[in-house]
């Protein structure tokens, strides 16, 4: 069995909004609906759960009835940040998912997902025990302490940027937030930071630069270019 597990807790105030950033109405639908779409319509997600900002719970559930959002089984609260909010969710999957069940902990606000990036996250998973989608590094990369200048170059051959979905077999993931709990480990936004920390190997599927994470208006602006694009060759 395969799970989506996507991560809704946030606020957004980056994006200058009234209202929580995975609510915004983008050409007249939900900016999360967009993303639930990209797992409903994949043939090897067998279910999805959000973990939802407080006080949106039923907002989502009439929006999934109303577009249609067929796989949506579980509406989970949030914890107070994003390593809490994805232990809430692992652990309310105890039970019904097995240890070789596949979860994919994704953004709420990355709603450009492209079907191959969900499929290669979940066959390289399935071989090596992790998919995390990771693009490489394009740009120059210099350290800094101050954000004002550097001093030290950082080879692009080294970086790698991991974006999300971040697929794991439920067992090592459960394992690795009760290991974090009983190591004191807080604050780790993703799991694969908090992999990391606890010294374990992470393997890479396929990501694309078109993976936009929602946090800013340009953010917003690059999303629906991509969808008019996406529109306009479809119309052809």
């Amino acid at each position: 069995m395969n799970i989506a597990l996507i991560l809704a807790g946030g606020c957004g105030s980056r994006t200058e909004q009234d209202i929580p950033k995975q609510f915004m109405n983008v050409y007249d639908k939900p900016l999360i609906i967009y993303t639930l779409e990209n797992f409903e319509r994949h043939p090897e997600i067998d279910g999805i759960a959000v973990v939802c900002i407080d006080g949106w719970h039923e907002v989502l559930r009439a929006y999934a009835s109303q577009y249609g959002i067929s796989k949506l089984n579980w509406i989970l609260d949030g914890g107070e940040d994003g390593q809490a909010s994805t232990h809430k969710g692992i652990q309310a999957l105890k039970g019904i998912c097995e240890e070789d069940d596949i979860i994919l902990v994704h953004d709420a606000i990355r709603p450009f997902l492209p079907e191959e990036i969900i499929t290669d996250a979940i066959v390289k998973c399935r071989r090596k025990g992790s998919g995390l989608s990771a693009v490489r590094c394009q740009e120059t990369i210099v350290r800094t302490d101050d954000g004002k200048s550097g001093s030290e170059g950082i080879s692009r051959q080294e970086i790698m940027r991991v974006q999300t979905p971040q697929a794991y077999k439920y067992g090592k993931a459960a394992w690795a937030y009760e290991e974090a709990d009983k190591r004191g480990i807080r604050g780790e936004v993703y799991i694969n930071t908090l992999m990391l920390h606890l010294g374990e190997t992470v393997y890479f599927s396929k990501g694309t630069e078109k993976n936009v994470k929602i946090t800013t208006i340009d953010d917003l602006e690059m999303f629906k270019a991509l969808l008019k694009m996406e529109r306009e060759d479809w119309i052809k």
